[in-house]
């Protein structure tokens, strides 16, 4: 395993806002605090769940400095340095390098569907103005319109820096392609909360997981019973937390994880446009999940 490499459970971090849509760093500031005392093994800002395509440059920088700040070295941060643009995304490695990030996660370029060399030569240059950070390939098809094909990852992975893929095209057959060809030390981490448990028992060696943000304890006693070949404990933890994992998703991400944060205490709900709150049914619903999961204060 590559030094720095973000094995077991990692949390996609949200990212809180004030009503007025600006960034509430004191809220994540006790986030990460809160996930870090919740068992957490590594912090991923600035992706998918912590709403990056609505974040400027410098909201990205006060993001990452904020997550870097307050885990005082004590998990790793790898930072969001992922856009439809190499140009951009280079920039963003080089600002994450210079905030203090352990590593980068790296998201395939949206909405311009480039082939495979241009992924390839998309992820070398940003991994080049990492200088030497770790860099983790994310996979997330059905967000961005491009699959990232083994072939492509297996080249990729011959850069030093390159320690792992976080796939979340929900194939398991391309996760075990992965798996099955990827080089010694080379991390496939699962990008599904819901496959997570699959893809540990064929092998992957962690999650990114979103439900972390909400029962990071109990997302890493799954973790760590899957990665010890406890299957049988992993699947009984599994089952108890998958109407969550499913809540989680019961409308565009991030807005449902916001939502149970905010009824836990914990953090505002709101999201930038062109996210909107979520719906009166599904809040409904989300509530139900968090009540019979013992979630709410007072059980309300």
């Amino acid at each position: 395993m590559k030094p720095t490499s973000p094995a077991g459970l990692s949390v996609a971090v949200v990212t809180p806002m004030h009503a007025d849509g600006s960034l509430d760093l004191a809220a994540l500031r006790h986030h990460v605090l809160w996930l870090i005392d919740g068992g957490v093994d590594t912090l991923m800002p600035s992706g998918s769940t912590g709403e990056s395509a609505t974040l400027d440059d410098e909201e990205q920088r006060q993001v990452i400095a904020t997550c870097v700040e307050a885990a005082e070295g004590r998990v790793p941060v790898f930072a969001g340095a992922g856009s439809s643009s190499t140009k951009r995304s280079t920039s963003l490695a080089r600002a994450a390098r210079q905030e203090g990030a352990s590593g980068l996660l790296v998201v395939t370029p949206y909405y311009n569907k480039p082939s495979q060399d241009g992924l390839r030569r998309h992820f070398t240059e940003v991994t080049e103005a990492g200088e030497g950070l770790p860099v983790v390939l994310y996979n997330v098809p059905s967000r961005t319109g491009v699959n990232l094909l083994p072939e492509t990852v297996f080249r990729l992975a011959e850069l030093e820096p390159v320690v792992g893929v976080k796939e979340a095209s929900g194939d398991l057959d391309q996760v075990m392609t992965l798996i099955r060809g990827r080089p010694d030390g080379f991390l496939v981490l699962s990008g599904d909360d819901g496959l997570g448990l699959a893809i540990m028992a064929l092998g992957g060696d962690g999650v990114v997981s979103v439900a972390a943000n909400e029962i990071p304890d109990r997302m890493k006693e799954l973790v760590t019973a899957a990665l010890s070949n406890d299957i049988g404990r992993a699947r009984a933890l599994h089952y108890e937390l998958l109407p969550l994992l499913t809540a989680n998703f019961i409308e565009s991400n991030p807005v449902p994880v916001k939502t149970a944060l905010h009824l836990m205490g914990h953090m505002g709900p709101h999201v930038r446009g062109p996210l909107v709150p979520l719906s009166p049914g599904s809040l409904a619903t989300l509530r139900k999940v968090l009540l019979e999961a013992g979630l709410l204060p007072g059980g309300s």
